[in-house]
Order: structure tokens, then C-alpha cells, then sequence
């Protein structure tokens, strides 16, 4: 096997020293510009490749940005990835993707991965199992490392996050249904110790609150978002003494295992029952009942996600300034949900 060529082998042949080799590498001005050339031009020569983790310890920076996620084998979470991507490697970042699957080990040992790796900053889209101001995220902060959360946040001072108004996409939802002629409407919601499935909830609260009808506490069920769990929920509601005429589902996973539970019990949809998912996921535009859904802009999610890590990088203010963005959700209205068209 080939020996890696060091600077020590470079310094050999030039005759000179380590330290003037290392500094004509990393273009220190004490080095002059015919000794930075006969270096560059050794080195090349001796196929010398520099240590990049060695690099980034003397210089501060590797070029690497971590971007956690609970997984990467869903459309929006590899749309806000591309979204990142998209507006990070023209300015010379590279993106290391890693993945939780909602395990807070996994999302530990990840994020203590990132950092010894000396990456230049942390997009994270928290799990449903860490916890508000665990050790890990302190240790992110101590190290100045920057960090922003995208999508499912946790609120920490000092930590910038861009999300969508996971309210509002609940209360249209909702108010759009109720217009629709739906007055027993359930909701499938996710893990209520995340935000963005609190949020929807209490959106799904107003909009009824706002049109005059009762809150059913049996018409609430925790679900996971996939397909499955979905049409166990279908099953729950439809046993119940005095059943919903429609769902609004925080996943359309979910939405869509409703859609196929009802149609199995010979519910026409939407002529008896709407249903309204969240997220417009390419598949809900793409069936023959098209499904309903709010759209989370996960594109444009990434690219301000990695638009505020930059502007932290480049201020030159001593303390970073904490940033709030919230985009505003889009429904789209499709057959699922579209009772006055027919």
C-alpha cells in the first residue's frame, strides 16, 4: 500500500522546514509567493492531499453543515434538504445529512457526530422525543456553533428557527370543511409534545370555536402519520355512537389510510365524508380522489433555514441575533374535500 505523502516528505525534498511548508499550503502572507509555488507545484507532484479535519481545526471551519432529520424517506424532508442544498453549496458549504427515525439516542450521538466533525453549523428538525433544553443542545450552543431549527423547533433562547403557521393551516383547513356543509368534523392529530401538532390542533379548536360548533373530545385521536394508522382511526371514529361527517388529518399518510378505510366501508367521499390532509404530499395530487392538503412550502423552508444560518456566519455582531421565521401555509382544495363543485 502506498504511503500518504506528508509535509515532512515535502519539506525533505525542498530542503526546508515543516512549518514553511504548512504555512506556504495555507497561503500565510509571511511565506513569499516563489516558495508558496515551489511548494504548491511539490506537492502536487508528490500527490499531496491536505487533511481536511486538520484544516478545519486551524482554520475554524471545515465548509461542512450538519442537517439532522427524524428521516430523509419522505418528500418534504428531501425537499427542504434540496432547498438547503440549493442555497448553501454556491457559497462552498457541503451538506451532511443524518437521521434520527424519532430516536433521541440516534439524535444525541448525531449531533455530538457534527460537532467532531467540526461542522460549520446544525439545521435540525427536532424529534418527537428530545426534550426542551437537554445537555446536548447546550453543548451545541456553548461551542458558538450555529443552530437552526426548521419545521418541528424547540423553543430555546438564542436559537433562530424557521417554521410554517402551523395554526393557520389548521383553522383554513378546518373552516374550509365547515363551508363545505361538515359539521362533525374529527381531527388525526400527531404527537401533541410537538409544536406543529399542538398548533394545528388549536387551529382546528378556533375555526370551530369560530363557527359555533362543539368541540368533541372523541372526535380527537393521536395517530402516527402512515397509512395505517390512519385507517385504525377511521375504525375508532366510525364506532362511536354518533360519527364524524369528516376528518382534518395533521399527515396525509394518514389521510390517506382514512380515505381508504371509508371507502372499504362504503362511505362515499366526498358526497358523506371529506377528509383534508397536511403537508401535499406529490402523491395527494396524483390519485384519482385527488386528497386536500396544506402545502408546507418545504423548498422555500430550506432555503431561508440556510439563509439565516448564513446571515449568522457573516455578522460581525459580537452576540447573534435570534430569528423567528414563520411562512404562511397554502391549501390546496382538491376532490377529497369539494362537495359544492360536484
Amino acid at each position: 500500500m502506498n504511503k500518504k505523502t506528508t509535509i515532512y516528505d515535502i519539506a525533505k525534498k525542498l530542503d526546508t522546514t515543516a512549518a514553511t511548508v504548512s504555512r506556504a499550503l495555507n497561503n500565510n502572507p509571511k511565506i513569499s509567493a516563489s516558495t508558496r509555488k515551489l511548494v504548491l507545484e511539490t506537492a502536487a507532484q508528490m500527490n499531496y492531499k491536505q487533511n481536511k479535519l486538520a484544516l478545519a481545526l486551524q482554520s475554524g471551519k471545515s465548509g461542512n453543515i450538519g442537517v439532522i432529520v427524524p428521516r430523509i424517506d419522505s418528500n418534504f424532508f428531501a425537499s427542504v434538504i434540496r432547498g438547503i442544498e440549493d442555497e448553501l453549496q454556491p457559497e462552498g458549504y457541503h451538506v451532511i445529512i443524518c437521521q434520527t427515525h424519532e430516536n433521541e439516542k440516534r439524535e444525541i450521538e448525531n449531533i455530538n457526530t457534527l460537532l467532531n466533525a467540526q461542522v460549520d453549523g446544525i439545521l435540525m428538525s427536532a424529534s418527537n422525543v428530545s426534550k426542551e433544553n437537554n445537555s446536548i443542545i447546550k453543548r451545541v450552543i456553548e461551542k458558538n456553533v450555529p443552530l437552526i431549527f426548521f419545521d418541528r423547533k424547540k423553543n430555546i433562547d438564542g436559537v433562530s428557527s424557521v417554521t410554517i403557521n402551523d395554526f393557520e393551516g389548521g383553522y383554513l383547513a378546518t373552516k374550509h370543511l365547515i363551508g363545505e356543509g361538515c359539521t362533525k368534523i374529527a381531527h388525526l392529530t400527531g404527537d401533541q409534545s410537538l409544536e406543529i401538532y399542538e398548533n394545528r390542533n388549536n387551529g382546528y379548536k378556533k375555526a370551530l370555536q369560530d363557527s359555533g360548533i362543539e368541540y368533541n373530545e372523541d372526535y380527537i385521536i393521536q395517530t402516527k402519520s402512515s397509512v395505517e394508522a390512519g385507517r385504525q382511526a377511521v375504525e375508532k371514529l366510525l364506532k362511536l355512537k354518533n360519527p364524524p361527517n369528516a376528518i382534518f388529518s395533521s399527515s396525509d399518510f394518514a389521510a390517506l389510510g382514512a380515505i381508504q378505510e371509508l371507502k372499504e366501508q362504503g362511505i362515499r367521499i366526498p358526497e358523506d365524508f371529506c377528509v383534508f390532509g397536511f403537508g401535499n404530499e406529490p402523491f395527494t395530487k396524483f390519485m384519482e380522489l385527488s386528497i386536500s392538503s396544506v402545502d408546507q412550502s418545504p423548498m422555500e423552508m430550506g432555503k431561508m433555514a440556510a439563509q439565516v444560518f448564513l446571515e449568522q456566519v457573516n455578522s460581525t455582531e459580537k452576540f447573534k441575533i435570534e430569528k423567528k421565521v414563520v411562512l404562511n401555509p397554502e391549501l390546496h382544495i382538491r376532490k377529497s374535500s369539494l362537495r359544492h363543485a360536484l
